[in-house]
């Protein structure tokens, strides 16, 4: 698998930071089962091998369930493990030396915080998508960049992207976020946490079903 066929849209799953490889993998399978649009693995560790074990775990239920796994911040990595991706920020190296190593078919995502300009030049050097957060308080990142649902609007309006909101998104937050242009909720806590792993991820799907898509 690689570039999707279909836009990309719904619920971006994030892995959150365990060392525990067993229980991070047993809650990516049951989450996967929802079908989200997008799995992301994220860890900001230097255990490396343990890095890339689990991104190699992960690859294989992602490719299983058929849902694209993207590496965040790591494009080496990303390309060790045959992911179907990367997600990058602004201190992750050129853009456009990353598209091209990525090739024309793997995903490019690019964070760009509450800068839509930033976005616009991303999408010129090849992403996919691009994200924007935090929208709300995020435990994960406390001392984040201020998003707000009006540099969603903004960005859908001008990008021709897909835009993701990334940051302290739940069930009960994120409806404002789809409703100013959201195509996909970047969420670590609000599934991963959860009693019912699979459950909650599946709930994120209603929200885009009512609500209309935009994107080509």
């Amino acid at each position: 698998m690689r570039r999707p066929a279909n836009p990309l849209r719904g619920l971006y799953l994030v892995t959150p930071e365990w060392a525990d490889s067993t229980r991070l993998l047993a809650a990516a399978e049951a989450a996967l089962r929802a079908r989200p649009a997008l799995l992301q693995y994220r860890d900001k560790s230097a255990d490396t091998a343990r890095r890339h074990a689990e991104a190699s775990g992960l690859r294989a239920l992602c490719r299983a369930a058929g849902v694209p796994l993207i590496i965040n911040d790591d494009l080496e990595l990303a390309l060790a493990v045959d992911a179907d991706g990367v997600h990058l920020g602004r201190d992750d190296g050129a853009l456009d030396a990353a598209r091209a190593r990525l090739g024309p078919d793997r995903i490019l995502g690019v964070t760009c915080y509450n800068d839509v300009a930033r976005a616009e030049s991303a999408v010129a050097l090849g992403a996919d998508y691009v994200a924007f957060g935090a929208m709300y308080p995020s435990p994960s990142k406390p001392q984040a960049v201020v998003a707000t649902p009006a540099v969603l609007a903004e960005a859908r309006a001008r990008c021709g992207v897909p835009i993701a909101a990334i940051g302290g998104i739940t069930l009960d937050n994120a409806p404002p976020l789809v409703a100013a242009g959201a195509d996909l909720l970047a969420v670590i806590s609000d599934v991963f946490m959860a009693a019912d792993v699979a459950a909650r991820a599946a709930a994120y799907r209603t929200m885009f079903d009512s609500a209309p898509s935009e994107q080509a």
